[in-house]
């Protein structure tokens, strides 16, 4: 059984009285630093919410696993943003945390064999040599999470196999908890007709870059604002835009299950230049993309060619 974090009029200052069990066995979050007590928090909720979750009928399908995966670690990080008691960068870091831990147990309980690359551990390179890594970002969008009601954040759950050629993303699901919603590969959303006249590209809120702005103006699109990589990219497999085009830098967490989710669907996914995107490269960082609809490749990719991204 799951009790609340103390409500406000039990806080200490700066600090909710994280505690979880019935009132004869509750469990107090430990005084001391922020970090100590948001990790202890996080743990916790972790902990609760794993033993507490259905698993899907048949966790053997990668598709669903990934899916349920991601659903998961959406409800822990539900619960951290509701119950905690934490702000700001407390509140990144237990959402981060809680993920994380819950994210790990069920591919250790689930997929012990295969390998892991996650934005929140340490890159084991044993995941070089391996047939199988999942690429996971617990919490994609950190901000936007610390700053309730913002729903603009996800959760993403890769899964790439070695192939003759390389290797390639097999599976995927993005989660995206405020919303209620997971896109994943098993179920791929078929491609909408688009809903607007111009061309619409998803940008950042708060540094939308400058050779997108002039991209916008070159193909007479409207730039729309929102939070992390995952929605932008899950914003164009919904028809709330038609492109994202980003070349300022991110990881392979970062865009390894949407791009996983936005191929299934139908969207055209590649490195700004056209060529194509890779994982599971020793190199963790993958530092541009686009993410579009077929028709809108060639301009977009034309235009990058003639001025660059600087």
């Amino acid at each position: 059984m799951r009790a609340p974090c103390s409500p406000p009029w039990q806080r200490h200052i700066g600090w909710a009285a994280c505690s979880w069990g019935s009132r004869a066995d509750r469990v107090q979050a430990p005084r001391g630093d922020s970090t100590t007590r948001a990790s202890w928090c996080a743990t916790r909720l972790a902990i609760v919410t794993e033993a507490t979750s259905p698993s899907p009928d048949d966790l053997s399908d990668d598709h669903a696993f990934a899916a349920w995966a991601a659903d998961q670690a959406g409800e822990v990080l539900l619960q951290v943003r509701a119950e905690s008691g934490l702000e700001g960068k407390e509140l990144k870091d237990a959402g981060d945390a809680a993920a994380q831990e819950l994210l790990a147990r069920l591919l250790a309980e689930h997929r012990p064999d295969d390998a892991v690359l996650s934005e929140e551990a340490t890159d084991d390179k044993a995941r070089l040599d391996a047939s199988r890594v999942w690429i996971i970002d617990p919490l994609d969008g950190t901000r936007e999470f610390s700053e309730p009601p913002r729903d603009d954040w996800a959760v993403h759950v890769a899964l790439w196999e070695a192939t003759a050629d390389g290797g390639e993303l097999t599976a995927g699901a993005v989660a995206q908890p405020a919303l209620g919603e997971t896109f994943n590969t098993g179920a791929p959303s078929a491609i909408p007709p688009r809903t607007s006249e111009r061309p619409r590209i998803a940008v950042s809120r708060t540094r939308p870059p400058a050779f997108v702005q002039a991209l916008a103006a070159e193909i007479d699109a409207e730039l729309v604002p929102m939070g992390s990589a995952g929605v932008k990219v899950m914003s164009v497999v919904r028809d709330v835009a038609d492109a994202y085009v980003h070349a300022g830098g991110q990881y392979q967490w970062d865009n390894a299950a949407p791009v996983a989710v936005a191929r299934a669907a139908g969207l055209h996914c590649s490195r700004v230049d056209g060529s194509p995107l890779v994982y599971n490269e020793d190199d963790t960082s993958l530092p541009d993309l686009i993410v579009c609809r077929p028709e809108l490749a060639d301009q977009i990719i034309d235009f990058v060619k003639r001025h660059g991204t600087d």
